[in-house]
């Protein structure tokens, strides 16, 4: 995985190279600055686009009086913590509210006439629902973004117990690289910031003195492409145009 991620990263490179007319001029940028103008165009695409995280569920076994646990770096948000029993965590005192477990699909869906239908499993659910409500089935918690710190509301009295996290991540570099949509952005920008190194550079200088005096350089002509270009980029993102979703109406 690592060596095709590394891969598509020298296929950007080699994009942005190329639309700097390199191997038709020569291009004073080296791999470091490459380097620096990708991470600026994920950084951005991360900071402003939807299509950035993608929803996610982890699985965390609990720990006897352990309360705090570090999650991993790429959690963002997370929206709920589920158990899967309600009660005591431990011993006998304990009960199970998956449905499926006691065979409810048999009992109220495909044997619907006898047994009531959709009707009693909707029912049984609602019962459910508000048994996990008042004996623990759902965890209160507190998530820190920046330290990726989960506190659990509770001190667990046993280890082993597995609770389900429902959390929103930042997609993987693989797999924004591997997104059509995502991928032409991310080349189109890193492109764009590497030209605006490039006239940075190329500004400080202004002329090179010469036999016929000198030629003049093209910074400050090339900072006003890669603006012009970023602009438009990020104009991009705020279409849409990369895949993300749209916000839905809102009432009230």
């Amino acid at each position: 995985m690592t060596n095709e991620l590394d891969q598509l990263k020298t296929d950007v490179f080699e994009y942005a190279r190329l639309t700097l007319g390199d191997q038709i001029v020569d291009v004073e940028l080296d791999p470091a600055h490459y380097e620096i103008a990708y991470k600026k165009a994920i950084g951005v695409y991360r900071q402003r686009a939807q299509n950035a995280y993608e929803e996610s569920y982890l699985f965390l076994e609990l720990q006897e009086n352990q309360n705090l646990y570090t999650l991993p770096k790429e959690v963002q948000t997370v929206r709920q913590v589920f158990r899967r029993q309600f009660g005591n965590s431990q011993g006998p005192y304990s009960s199970s509210f998956d449905p499926f477990s006691s065979a409810t699909l048999n009992t109220y869906l495909l044997n619907a006439s006898p047994a009531g239908g959709l009707a009693t499993y909707e029912f049984y659910s609602q019962y459910v629902e508000l048994a996990a409500k008042m004996f623990g089935g759902f965890m209160n918690y507190t998530f820190n973004p920046t330290t990726k710190r989960l506190q659990l509301m509770r001190d667990p009295k046993g280890t082993g117990e597995v609770v389900l996290i429902w959390a929103y991540n930042l997609k993987p570099e693989l797999a924004l690289l591997s997104d059509y949509q995502t991928s032409q952005w991310i080349k189109d920008y890193t492109s764009a910031a590497a030209k605006h190194i490039l006239g940075e550079a190329r500004e400080k200088f202004g002329n090179l003195a010469g036999p016929q005096g000198g030629s003049q350089l093209n910074g400050a002509a090339l900072k006003s492409e890669s603006s012009a270009m970023l602009e438009k980029l990020e104009t991009d993102l705020k279409l849409y145009m990369d895949g993300s979703t749209p916000y839905s109406f809102i009432f009230g």
